[in-house]
Parts: structure tokens; C-alpha cells; sequence
């Protein structure tokens, strides 16, 4: 565990970012909340008897001052289009790994263009995505395909019973499209695909209890960036269920509601893996409670691992690259209830996906 070490947070004043800094304290890190909100930054450090630092995107001296003495630096703040680049050359400048829960597509896909040669070069640490989006799928498909070195095709389906979205996934949504344009991004053939056609309804059966439900096909998420970064598979599909997309679409849904003492919402969810390959078909899923607040567990167990070594490779990774991707998530029990499903031979049926909606079985 964390034995006192320093790790700073920026962005720590945020929704995503509160559940992080608990997270980490729980732990025995002693986190250094940071960002550009002084007074939201001395509320939190107040409540946690820490002490903040205020620092900015804009102003790299302050970027500096906030990192120094820490051993690493977790950026939940977003858009991250604007603070992945600052904080990354901030952690470069003072030899400290860098993890984000960025799942920003755009983002993220800029980090692993703009610093996988120089992060190799320099043996440093950076994991983008280190979160439910992009962090959590990925380990499921890396696990999912055990020994398989490449598959036909990878589906990542999001069961949520419903989303209420934090202003940070609001602002930075609006920033994905502000920057994608009237497109939408589709991952096909090994390569990124724009399109303007209206994304497609389907059908997909999740493990019981939740069964068949309506889901919005490539619904793209940050899961595809991160799977073919280092996972041999030409076709990564992300699916939402219907509900959890009309609650986003829609202005007026409120923002979380804590339900407990830790903070969480009474949200939950289910994410269902199946990648196939040769007509062969491997399953793994994964449950819980509150995507933003799982998010704390799931960066702060690879925080806890890139410390003490337990990486398989340096510069910029994902997550199924950077760790034992079966050993990571039986770590989250029992926040995350993780399970691999026996393998499917080609003359079986598929498990769920895909049929359009309103077909019959």
C-alpha cells in the first residue's frame, strides 16, 4: 500500500476526482490535491486534512510546484483534451508515472500518438483511460482472450441501470463532438471509420439477471482506443443499453445522487465481454455499483501496481498491456464481481449479440 507516499490528484475537486483522493487515503497515499480552484481545492483538503496545491494547464511552473516530491500524478480533470498534454509533460519533467481516467476518445487517442516514443524512449510510465471507460473493458476483453494472440472481432457491451452524468462527462462530451464534428467514429477493418449514418438499435442478451435488453450498437467508447492498441483484433464494437443513452441525450438528467455513506448512487452496472475468433467464442463480465466511483478503485489498484513494479511494459499502455489483466480484476473483489465464461465452440450459438431490435429470438 501506499506507506505515506505522495501522489498528486489534479482535478481532485471534481466528482470523479473526490471518489479518488478516498480512495487513495484508504490506501495509506497521502494525496496532494490539485487544480485551478483554490477554494474548491481548500474545501477538499479540509475535509481530508490535506494540503492543496493550486496549479493550472496554463501555467507549467505551477504544474511543477504541484508534482514536486509526489511519486506520481492522477489527472481526473477534464475536458482532457485541454489537460492530458500539460500534465503529462509536467510528470515528464519530474520522472513520475502518469495514469489518467480520461475517456475522451480524441484525447486519448493524442496520447498514444503524441508520447508512446517518448515515453518508451524515457522509460517512463503513462496509462490513459485508467478507468470504467477505456480502463475496464479492456481488461475484460485482455482476459477474455487468455492465450488467444489475436481474434476476429471484440464486442463490449455496457449494461447501466441508468446514467446520470456528472457536469465534467457533460463538458467533456460536448467538447468530443465540438472537436468530431456531425460524425460519429467507428472501429472496422483495424482502422478508425467516420460515419453519419444514425447508429443502429439492437438486442443484446447479458448474463442473468439482466438478460435481453435494447441496446444502441457502436456507441463507441473509450474501450476502443484502448483494446486494438495491443490486442490483435480487427473489429471493437462498444454497445450502450437504450435507457442509459436517452438518460445522457436528454439536458435535463440530474447529475448523481449519493445513496450511501461513501458517496456512491444506487446506480449499477454489468459490462459484458465477448471476442471471438475462428467462430470459436471467450466471455468475461464484470458488475458493480456507480461507474464514476468504481472508477477509484480501478486507478488506484494501477497506481498501486506501477509503485511496486507490477507492470509488463513501459511508456504509454493501456491497461489489458500494462498488468496482469486476470490478477487485476479478481484484486477489486468484491467491489467488482469479475467472471470468465467457459469457451464456446464455432458449432454453438453466439451469446448474445447482435440482432436488430424488435426481431424475435
Amino acid at each position: 500500500m501506499g506507506s505515506g507516499q505522495l501522489v498528486a490528484v489534479f482535478g481532485a475537486y471534481g466528482h470523479t476526482g473526490r471518489f479518488v483522493v478516498a480512495e487513495l487515503a484508504r490506501r495509506g497515499y497521502v494525496p496532494v490535491p490539485s487544480g485551478r480552484n483554490a477554494r474548491a481545492l481548500e474545501e477538499l483538503a479540509g475535509e481530508h486534512g490535506l494540503t492543496a496545491r493550486v496549479a493550472s494547464v496554463d501555467d507549467p511552473a505551477s504544474l511543477d510546484r504541484a508534482l514536486g516530491g509526489t511519486v506520481a500524478v492522477i489527472n481526473c480533470a477534464g475536458p482532457f483534451a485541454s489537460t492530458t498534454g500539460p500534465v503529462i509533460e509536467a510528470a515528464l519533467r519530474a520522472g513520475i508515472p502518469y495514469l489518467d481516467v480520461a475517456a475522451e476518445l480524441e484525447a486519448n487517442l493524442d496520447t498514444f500518438a503524441h508520447y508512446r516514443e517518448r515515453a518508451r524512449d524515457a522509460g517512463a510510465v503513462i496509462v490513459p483511460a485508467m478507468a470504467f471507460f477505456g480502463g475496464l473493458g479492456d481488461l475484460l476483453a485482455t482476459a477474455a482472450m487468455g492465450d488467444w494472440t489475436e481474434a476476429d472481432e471484440a464486442h463490449i457491451a455496457y449494461g447501466l441501470s441508468n446514467w446520470h452524468p456528472t457536469a465534467g462527462t457533460r463538458l467533456s462530451g460536448a467538447v468530443s463532438r465540438e472537436r468530431r464534428g456531425d460524425v460519429r467514429l467507428r472501429y472496422t477493418g483495424g482502422q478508425w471509420e467516420h460515419r453519419t449514418d444514425e447508429a443502429p438499435t439492437l438486442e443484446w442478451t447479458f448474463p442473468d439477471p439482466m438478460g435481453p435488453r435494447q441496446v444502441i450498437g457502436e456507441f463507441t467508447m473509450a474501450d476502443v482506443v484502448t483494446v486494438p492498441q495491443h490486442l490483435s483484433i480487427p473489429e471493437v464494437t462498444t454497445y450502450m443499453t437504450a435507457e442509459a443513452v436517452r438518460d445522457i441525450a436528454a439536458p435535463h438528467t440530474p447529475a448523481p445522487t449519493a445513496t450511501d455513506r461513501t458517496g456512491r448512487s444506487d446506480q449499477t452496472f454489468l459490462v459484458d465481454v465477448v471476442v471471438r475468433s475462428a467462430g470459436a467464442e471467450r466471455r468475461a463480465t464484470a458488475g458493480g455499483q456507480d461507474i464514476y466511483a468504481v472508477t477509484a478503485p480501478l486507478v488506484a489498484e494501477a497506481l498501486d501496481r506501477v509503485l511496486t513494479g507490477r507492470t509488463r511494459t513501459t511508456g504509454v499502455a493501456s491497461a489489458g498491456e500494462m498488468f496482469d489483466a486476470q490478477g487485476f480484476l479478481h484484486a477489486l473483489a468484491p467491489v467488482i464481481t469479475f467472471g470468465l465464461h467457459p469457451e464456446k465452440p464455432a458449432d454453438l450459438p453466439p451469446a448474445g449479440p447482435l440482432r436488430p431490435a424488435g426481431l424475435s429470438h
